[in-house]
């Protein structure tokens, strides 16, 4: 009787993608996920200004609009968008090694480059969309951080709207009432 072995195929890692309105607390979950060894954040690049506690090439890659422009037309993200006035996008490179290396990556995106996302890598994409237990909580949230002026809530607010419209094109959706 022949013994059959078992096959070691390497493991290729998932695109997790996060979204959610700002405030909806996506940052204090991703946090939470990014506890476990084999999930790793992708680095956003965008053309917004640093906030103080925010790190080049940690919380995102900081760029001009010109040098942000030259990766678009070099193709070198998977998604780009957007977003309160700036421009954000994934590049391609790092996730590509990551995903290679058996990592899944996390992503924290809007509905825009989830789409984007879906279109190219469908069957490696996972999708969570995170709501606020009420729009009043999810304001709350937004004036209790204490970082940006009413005009920017006001924005946040109405981008908020926008954002939950799309819930439904999420593989899960879930209310953010309850950390743990």
């Amino acid at each position: 009787m022949n013994k059959i072995l078992p096959v070691q195929l390497p493991r290729r890692g998932l695109l997790f993608v996060l979204s959610s309105p700002s405030g909806a607390g996506k940052t204090t979950i991703a946090k939470e996920l990014l506890r476990e060894p084999d999930i790793k954040m992708s680095v956003s690049v965008t053309t917004r200004a640093a906030r103080r506690q925010e790190v080049n090439g940690v919380d995102y890659t900081f760029l001009d609009e010109s040098a942000f422009e030259r990766m678009v037309q070099d193709g070198e993200f998977l998604e780009h968008a957007k977003v309160f006035g700036h421009r954000y996008g994934t590049p391609r490179q790092p996730v590509e090694a990551l995903l290679a290396a058996g990592k899944d990556v996390l992503f924290d995106i809007d509905w825009q480059g989830t789409q984007q996302l879906k279109q190219s890598a469908r069957d490696s994409v996972v999708s969570v969309f995170l709501l606020p237990p009420s729009i009043g909580e999810l304001e709350r949230r937004l004036r209790s951080r204490a970082q940006d002026s009413e005009e920017v809530v006001q924005r946040r607010m109405l981008g908020a709207q926008e954002e939950i419209r799309h819930w439904a094109e999420y593989d899960y959706v879930l209310i953010n009432d309850d950390l743990d």
